[in-house]
C-alpha cells in the first residue's frame, strides 16, 4: 500500500470516528492549558487533572503565579514527575508571559519556546489546541503509532513531525495529533497493542507485517513436525 493511500484511509476513518477529538487535559483558558501541558511532561494526563484544580484555584492567572517562589508552587505539584524543576518552570513562564507577552499566550511556536518548560512539543500542543494551527506535537504515543501504522518511518520526533505535517491535509493536522494520541493511549499500546479490537488493521503496516510473520511460521510448522 502506498503511503498516500494509507494517509487517505487514516484521515477518512478518524474523521468519521473521532471528528472532535481533543486533549484530555482539563483547562478553562490558554494560560491553564499552558500550565497543564508543562506539568504533563513525562506524566499522565490523569495525574495532572488531579493536581490542577487546587493549583488553578490558588494561581488563577500568570500574575498570581509570578508573584510566588517555586517552593510554594512545589507544594501543589509534589505528586507529578520532576516537581522541583516544573515549579521553577511555571514561575519563570508566568514572569515571561507577563513581561514579554503582555499576559497573552502567544500563538507562534518560536515565541512559545522562549518560556521555561516549553519545548517544541509543548509549543506545538498550545498552537494546535488553542489556535488550531497546523502544528503537530509528537509525544511517545504519536511517535509510536505513526510509525506502526506506516504514516512515517521517522527516527526522531522532529522527523515524524515533518512527515506528518507534509502529508496530512492542513485542516486536519491539529486534530490528527489527538487521533494518534488517543489511539496510542487506548488501543495501540506500547507493549501489547490491542490489534483484536483495532478498527484500522486493514491499513496498519504493523498489523500486516505481524500477520505475514505469523503465516510464515504457520506454513513452516508442518515441515518442522516431519
Amino acid at each position: 500500500m502506498l503511503k498516500k493511500e494509507r494517509y487517505k484511509l487514516f484521515v477518512s476513518h478518524f474523521s468519521v470516528k473521532q471528528p472532535d477529538a481533543e486533549t484530555e487535559l482539563h483547562y478553562n483558558n490558554p494560560f491553564q492549558l499552558l500550565v497543564a501541558v508543562i506539568l504533563s511532561a513525562q506524566c499522565t494526563d490523569k495525574r495532572i487533572n488531579q493536581v490542577t484544580p487546587a493549583l488553578f484555584q490558588r494561581f488563577p492567572d500568570a500574575k498570581a503565579l509570578a508573584d510566588v517562589t517555586p517552593d510554594i508552587v512545589f507544594d501543589y505539584i509534589r505528586s507529578v514527575s520532576y516537581p522541583n524543576n516544573k515549579a521553577k518552570h511555571l514561575v519563570g513562564m508566568a514572569k515571561i508571559l507577563l513581561n514579554d507577552f503582555n499576559n497573552v499566550v502567544p500563538s507562534d511556536v518560536d515565541d512559545l519556546q522562549k518560556m521555561p518548560g516549553v519545548g517544541r512539543k509543548t509549543a506545538n500542543v498550545i498552537a494546535s489546541v488553542i489556535y488550531n494551527a497546523p502544528a503537530m506535537a509528537v509525544d511517545t504515543h504519536v511517535f509510536r503509532v505513526a510509525n506502526r501504522i506506516g504514516l512515517t518511518t521517522g527516527k526522531t520526533p522532529l522527523a515524524v513531525e515533518k512527515d506528518l505535517v507534509k502529508n496530512l491535509p492542513e485542516e486536519t493536522i491539529h486534530v490528527a495529533h489527538h487521533w494518534l494520541i488517543l489511539h496510542g493511549r487506548y488501543v495501540c499500546l506500547a507493549r501489547s497493542p490491542k490489534c483484536s479490537i483495532c478498527e484500522i488493521t486493514s491499513f496498519c503496516k504493523y498489523y500486516q507485517n505481524k500477520n505475514k510473520i505469523t503465516k510464515i511460521f504457520s506454513d513452516l510448522e508442518p515441515t518442522a513436525k516431519k
